[in-house]
């Protein structure tokens, strides 16, 4: 069995060893490995940037100046394969500082064999020149141990012997001689232009006021004319206002009753809208419901229609039932009326017109029942006459003309009767 490994991307990790006697090895940064119990070996190499100083002190230049210099370098090892495992050879097992001193030492060499080729001037002066120069003599040197020189810079440059504070020194008095030089000649040459500009300045001044004067002269003769024509064109131009007001209002109102045609034709719009909004509401609210109630209650009139046609039907057939059983009833009793009457008139006709007389007069009271009938809600009589046979004369005619009435009624003549006759032959 073993371990599973993980790095991350600022170190390297070299598995060596196997089954076998096997010599693969694994280099990996940023990963991970599996390396076996007993038989696999795992070790660690730092990939992060590493800063050098070096330190050259006392080194004689190509003018034999010795200087002390100071530089700065920053390298890290390179993760390329082939690279990377000629690193893990000469750098594995050893620290971070064992690593710095490697480089260190190469560095400082190649650093004293520069500066022993260049001048103090050189040197100081183009610094960068001196440090790109240290770069590319020293890198293919420390490549070949896996390592990468990322920058390389001079941080300071210095002597013990004033050479470089000498230069200084002569070179700031060339530039001080210089200024002192060019501050006097200025001062002489301002002097120059004062005067001159002080001189241009008074004939300038002497023409100006003369100028001034014309100027003032011909602008008051202007100021004159232009008052003069500003006045009639401030006239001129208040008439144009004032039309061209009135235009603008003429326009206005156009507008404005363009704008009321439009607000007009929109209220109209409007109100069609809402004639129709209204028309579909009462349509919705009113109409329709009363189409509903109208159906319903034609329904209702049709159910009750034929309700009543059935109930008519029904009475018409009970109306029909009675009046068969009625009718058979009556045709029974007109039959039996019939047969009696038939009976009775064959007594008649054998009794002759003495039976029809006593008919007759079985029918009198009932008749002279029915014409004084009225006369039985009269609580009194009063017969106003100053005669008493006039009263006598009255009933006597009345008595008179009863057999004549009956005659006309039942075709039966009651003068035949001998008591009616001698009656009614007295009254004559």
């Amino acid at each position: 069995m073993g371990n599973c490994h993980t790095v991350g991307p600022n170190e390297a990790l070299v598995v060596s060893g196997g089954c076998c006697g096997s010599d693969y090895k694994q280099y990996v940064f940023g990963g991970w490995a599996w390396a076996w119990w007993c038989i696999s070996d795992t070790q660690r190499l730092s990939l992060e940037v590493m800063t050098i100083l070096c330190r050259c002190e006392n080194i004689e230049t190509s003018e034999g100046v010795p200087l002390f210099v100071t530089g700065v370098a920053q390298v890290k090892i390179m993760t390329e394969k082939e690279l990377l495992a000629v690193a893990c050879e000469q750098f594995l097992g050893k620290n971070v500082q064992d690593i710095k001193n490697v480089v260190l030492q190469t560095l400082e060499g190649h650093l004293r064999s520069i500066l022993g080729t260049l001048t103090v001037e050189q040197i100081y002066q183009d610094r960068d020149q001196f440090a790109k120069l240290v770069r590319e003599v020293a890198a293919p040197d420390v490549g070949r141990m896996g390592i990468e020189i990322l920058s390389f810079t001079i941080k300071d440059v210095y002597d013990k012997v004033d050479y470089l504070s000498s230069l200084g020194k002569t070179q700031t008095a060339v530039v001080q001689r210089d200024a002192d030089i060019g501050v006097a000649e200025a001062e002489r040459d301002a002097g120059i232009r004062e005067a001159e500009c002080k001189k241009e300045m008074l004939d300038v001044k002497f023409m100006a006021d003369t100028k001034i004067a014309d100027s003032k002269r011909a602008f008051e003769l202007q100021k004159s004319a232009f008052s003069e024509e500003v006045n009639v064109k401030t006239a001129e131009a208040q008439l144009a206002y004032e039309l061209q007001g009135a235009r603008e209002q003429q326009k206005i109102r156009q507008e404005e009753i363009e704008i009321e045609v439009v607000q007009r034709k929109k209220q109209i719009a409007v109100e069609a809208q809402e004639i129709l909004r209204t028309d579909k509401e009462l349509i919705s609210t009113v109409r329709r419901p009363a189409e509903a109630e109208a159906h319903r209650i034609q329904q209702i009139a049709e159910g009750e229609k034929v309700k009543q046609v059935l109930l008519a039907q029904a009475e018409a057939e009970k109306i029909r039932k009675i009046g068969e059983a009625e009718a058979a009833v009556i045709e029974a009793m007109g039959k039996a009326e019939a047969e009696r009457m038939k009976l009775k008139a064959e007594a008649y006709q054998k009794y002759g017109d003495a039976a029809k007389m006593a008919l007759v007069l079985e029918a009198l009271p009932q008749i002279a029942a029915k014409i004084a009938a009225p006369l039985t809600k009269v609580d009194e009589i009063v017969v106003l006459s100053g005669d008493n046979s006039k009263v006598t004369s009255e009933v006597n005619r009345l008595l008179a003309e009863l057999p004549a009435s009956v005659h006309a009624l039942t075709g039966v003549d009651l003068s035949k009767i001998p008591l009616i006759k001698n009656v009614t032959g007295a009254q004559v």
